[in-house]
């Protein structure tokens, strides 16, 4: 064997010995459960069920279990406005690992800016993009 053949076997091992201790950390998060929340509606109610659904999702499946997106469009944006009557409840989840997104589409056509959001909530630039592209991840879908 030539000293070219060793070299390249030692590295084709070393690659193929790298892609198996990195296997098990990528099954991990393919098994995480996905959810992606709409919610459209500037209603307190759909609002307070959605924040429900989140909580009961994490407490069913755990909270390190579950990959969870709220994902607010159109009127729904409205609620993620620092004075929202649902603000606190927003925080609580954001604080339990929930992600929180505002529609900046929404927001312009609103005329909203990040200073008038809640300021821990995220942003995506169209939340039904957002929607769209997460379902192609494999998310599952949920509308209050």
């Amino acid at each position: 064997m030539t000293y070219m053949n060793k070299m390249m076997g030692a590295l084709l091992g070393g690659a193929m010995m790298i892609g198996a201790l990195a296997l098990p950390a990528s099954s991990q998060a393919a098994d995480k459960s996905k959810i992606v929340i709409q919610v459209s509606d500037s209603d307190t109610a759909k609002w307070n069920l959605a924040l429900n659904n989140a909580k009961n999702i994490q407490k069913d499946v755990g909270a390190d279990n579950v990959v969870i997106e709220i994902v607010a469009f159109g009127p729904g944006v409205n609620m993620l406005k620092a004075e929202s009557e649902v603000a606190n409840r927003i925080n609580d989840a954001i604080d339990t690992g929930v992600q929180v997104n505002a529609c900046q589409n929404t927001m312009r056509n609103f005329k909203l800016n990040k200073e008038d959001m809640n300021a821990k909530v995220g942003y995506v630039p169209s939340g039904v993009v957002e929607i769209m592209q997460r379902q192609q991840q494999g998310y599952a879908y949920l509308r209050p």
